[in-house]
């Protein structure tokens, strides 16, 4: 009975050892069951994704030119207004006061060159012409005194008031001839009334001026973007109430990682779309390049034109943009996640070499999308290793399984 069972034992350690010999030769002799890529060829095109932001080629700040209290904001956020509409009210009640006291100092100026004219220079024209005749008088008398005195028929006193009067019509003569030259539209007076008139008139535009920044009106057609007044504020210049989206070109600013920049070149072309509507792309091609990279970020500031910006597009989205750098026809391809060492300038990939592998040098052309095009060291055809598969080395037996 021991025997028999000594017997059960080794048959079964023998069937045992069969059993694992056959499951494990393969593994042993042929090597792992590995799942390999192969290298295809296609037509390929490079892109750079980047994102950024709808801008229109520039913003106008509206605010105000006079402190006030704010009357009516007749506008909101996104509407979009003409050139000249309102877009706010101040309150004008002491403009208009204002306005109308500056008005009256015109109608009061105005009418004292008028009188100047019509009343004060015919009336000291006329003093002139009295005191001409007055004077003529008193000269004509004083010859005569002069010559009865040199006869003896008058007193050296009655001669001597003569002469007085005949100076004292002379100095009321000069007076009235200065007073009727300065009443003249070309004398000094007209022309201090006709300054005050000016200086009224002055003062009614800088009124009216004022009272008409009580009013903001919209410089330019375009669309507000931003409002940041309500009635009752009280405002003063120097402070943005509305930012004004002027109607015009759209474009996209996006940031390009910097290590991109020799691929960038002004009129390439682009696949565009909002993140609010993902699957609805437009056209859009680079129209300025930054000349200089910000540090902070290690990226390049890019502006893309929008031809035909679709109705959703909006100021301040935010955008997603595949930009075309190159396109190659018939290109071999490879599998990112298969190249080794790719940011290095020696490249290298786990080559399928019948049942082994070895490592193999190839020099890469354009990369997107997880793809490289191979320009020298694999065909189209050759299998090779992904970098996730560790557990192969160079020289190393597999089976190559072909992923699908």
């Amino acid at each position: 009975m021991n025997v028999i069972r000594r017997h059960l034992t080794a048959i079964i350690i023998v069937v045992l050892v069969v059993l694992i010999a056959g499951l494990a030769g393969p593994r042993v002799a042929l090597g792992p069951q590995v799942v390999v890529e192969a290298v295809v060829q296609q037509n390929f095109v490079q892109t750079v994704v980047a994102s950024g932001r709808v801008e229109t080629p520039h913003r106008v700040d509206v605010g105000v030119q006079i402190m006030g209290a704010v009357r009516r904001v007749p506008v909101k956020e996104g509407e979009t207004v003409a050139a000249g509409a309102t877009l706010i009210e101040l309150e004008s009640s002491e403009l208009r006061a204002a306005l109308d006291q500056a008005e009256s100092a015109v109608q009061a100026a105005s009418a004292r060159l008028r009188q100047m004219r019509e009343v004060q220079s015919p009336q000291a024209a006329q003093s002139a012409r009295q005191a001409q005749l007055a004077y003529d008088a008193a000269r004509d008398a004083l010859r005569r005194s002069e010559s009865l005195f040199t006869v003896g028929a008058i007193s050296e006193e009655a001669r001597e008031d003569a002469r007085r009067a005949e100076q004292a019509a002379a100095a009321q003569l000069r007076s009235a001839q200065q007073q009727a030259a300065s009443a003249r539209p070309s004398g000094s007076e007209a022309a201090a009334a006709a300054a005050a008139l000016e200086q009224a008139k002055a003062g009614v535009d800088l009124t009216r001026a004022k009272f008409g920044y009580a009013t903001v009106r919209a410089p330019v057609a375009g669309t507000v973007i931003t409002r940041t007044v309500e009635p009752g504020d009280i405002v003063q210049p120097g402070r943005s109430l509305l930012v004004l989206s002027p109607g015009g070109e759209t474009q996209l600013v996006v940031a390009i990682d910097e290590k991109n920049l020799q691929l960038l070149a002004l009129g390439l072309t682009a696949l565009a779309s909002a993140d609010a509507y993902p699957r609805q792309q437009f056209p859009a091609t680079v129209m300025y390049i930054s000349p200089g990279v910000d540090a902070q970020r290690g990226a390049v500031s890019v502006k893309l034109r929008v031809p035909t910006p679709p109705a959703f597009l909006k100021q301040d989205m935010t955008v997603s943009v595949d930009l075309k750098i190159a396109e190659r026809a018939n290109a071999v391809l490879v599998s990112r996640g298969a190249v080794h060492d790719i940011e290095s300038t020696a490249p290298w990939v786990l080559k399928v070499d019948g049942r082994r592998v070895r490592r193999q040098a190839v020099t890469i052309g354009l990369r997107s999308d997880g793809l490289c095009e191979v320009l020298s060291g694999l065909t189209v055809g050759d299998r090779v290793v992904p970098m996730a598969t560790t557990t192969i080395t160079e020289g190393d037996r597999l089976r190559a399984v072909l992923a699908p």
